[in-house]
């Protein structure tokens, strides 16, 4: 049989008490740099509250922005509401049923041409409080289908406007519209911007140009409400959306419209400048012409007879690249300079015809 020895023994409790030791100062050593690294986080910021806090803010700050801004939309109709909702069967039909979102406090109202009407025609305007109106269309554009419309009133609470050029895919956006009446009142749909710079053939003759597409749902009377961003700001109008299709709906730029406020604002008037001619930018060319190939600029199709460029030398099939020194490539591009400018005004074209380019003064016309 094996027995140890008094010497094997002792060395075996001088190796054990050794292996402890080490143990022992190693937890220590732990311990200490968990009190430093716990001490040093609450000495530098509370990780908790500091997030709890910020989050609370953000949903609270959103939530305030979504409640301000649906008192900046309206209700437009063509007919006078009768009782406490003109939501009735077939209301779409029977009344021209759309939305507007308010863009000043005394009262301009911008929606869409096809909802308002024509410029001078009359509608009425109904707030969030249930307030109706009468409502003059001070001016409309059908081509990119959009009206300002003017009420008589103060001290309204009106959206603010975001710059519709610096927008990108999957931008979170909110879509709002039919205010009016008790049952759909502060309508709310969410999604993201799904495409920029769309073109959509509206029918045989007419194509909408530089759309904002979005996922957010559009339906039936959202037709001239805003689509705003995350930060409430407005950025487009919501016009149209396919029908046979879940999720594409589309908005006009708010950008365009921009000139048109300004001078509304400050002038009370909009004396619109003129051109006079139907034109087409490189994502339109391919419905009308496949045989056309445009890498830039603005096509003319149509020279209005009661235009400025009408008998000044321009031909069909022009195509104009610059006014005044600015790059144009879209249609929209080209209107919203003109808006800056005023009747009688003169603009310098660049015009290219076939691979030659050359410049020419023109005086620009008033559209009544």
């Amino acid at each position: 049989m094996y027995y140890e020895t008094k010497k094997e023994r002792r060395t075996d409790k001088l190796i054990l008490v050794m292996f402890m030791g080490t143990v022992i100062l190693l937890l220590s050593i732990l311990i200490i740099k968990l009190n430093e690294t716990s001490n040093q986080s609450f000495n530098n910021y509370d990780v908790n509250k500091l997030s709890t806090d910020f989050e609370e803010n953000v949903e609270k700050e959103q939530e305030i922005s979504i409640n301000n801004i649906t008192k900046s939309i309206v209700g437009v109709s063509k007919l006078e509401q009768n009782g406490n909702s003109i939501f009735l069967e077939n209301s779409q039909e029977k009344l021209g049923l759309g939305s507007g979102v308010i863009l000043s406090d005394n009262g301009y109202i911008l929606t869409n041409q096809h909802v308002a009407g024509n410029k001078y025609s009359n509608c009425f305007i109904t707030t969030e409080d249930g307030k109706t109106f009468n409502g003059n269309v001070v001016w409309a554009d059908n081509n990119i289908d959009l009206a300002i419309i003017k009420i008589l009133a103060n001290n309204l609470d009106y959206i603010k406007l975001g710059d519709s050029d610096q927008i990108s895919l999957a931008d979170e956006v909110y879509a709002i519209g039919n205010p009016i009446g008790i049952e759909f009142q502060r309508t709310v749909t969410k999604g993201i911007i799904s495409g920029i710079n769309r073109t959509i053939k509206v029918d045989d003759e007419n194509y909408m140009e530089d759309l904002i597409q979005t996922d957010a749902t559009i339906n039936e009377g959202n037709s001239g409400g805003a689509l705003i961003n995350k930060n409430g700001e407005l950025i487009g109008i919501n016009t149209v959306k396919i029908s046979d299709a879940e999720g594409i709906g589309f908005a006009v730029p708010i950008n365009i419209i921009k000139p048109i406020l300004e001078k509304l604002v400050e002038n009370g008037k909009f004396e619109e400048a003129y051109l006079g001619i139907y034109g087409y930018d490189k994502e339109v060319i391919p419905y009308l012409e496949s045989n056309l190939n445009i890498d830039s600029g603005v096509y003319i199709s149509t020279i209005l007879k009661d235009g400025a460029l009408f008998n000044k030398g321009i031909l069909i099939g022009d195509i104009i690249t610059k006014i005044d020194g600015n790059k144009v490539n879209k249609m929209n591009d080209l209107k919203k300079y003109i808006y800056t400018k005023n009747p009688k005004e003169k603009v310098k074209l660049t015009i290219r015809r076939k691979d030659k380019e050359f410049e020419t003064e023109i005086i620009l016309g008033y559209k009544s």
